[in-house]
């Protein structure tokens, strides 16, 4: 069963933007996914991707974050991660990829720069 994803993107006054993926980043949800990100990152800012409520994600939802990633370092800003999920969580441990991005416990913690 596919729960589907649902996003929303909170621009705050300090310049930062926090996206907040929710239900499942898969085949079907990634492009959107995708799309929301880029634009965050074009945006200029910092941005904050809050994975608190995503129940699955596989190598397409993966590749946006990576993808959004490179595009931040490109454009000299930053995108990090926050309160991570377990299901997240292991599909970036799996790729290796919890050692690549910056992974904040809590949006808290992501927002203010604590690890």
């Amino acid at each position: 069963m596919n729960t589907g994803m649902t996003h929303r993107v909170e621009r705050r006054q300090t310049g930062m933007v926090v996206v907040a993926l929710e239900g499942d980043v898969d085949l079907q949800s990634s492009p959107e996914a995708r799309r929301v990100l880029l634009d965050a990152v074009a945006h200029g800012g910092a941005v904050v991707v809050d994975l608190s409520k995503v129940g699955y994600i596989d190598s397409s939802g993966i590749a946006s974050l990576v993808e959004a990633l490179q595009k931040a370092r490109q454009g000299g800003s930053r995108l990090v991660l926050a309160a991570v999920s377990d299901a997240a969580m292991r599909v970036l441990q799996l790729a290796r990829l919890d050692r690549v991005f910056v992974i904040h416990p809590s949006l808290e913690a992501a927002i203010t720069g604590d690890r």
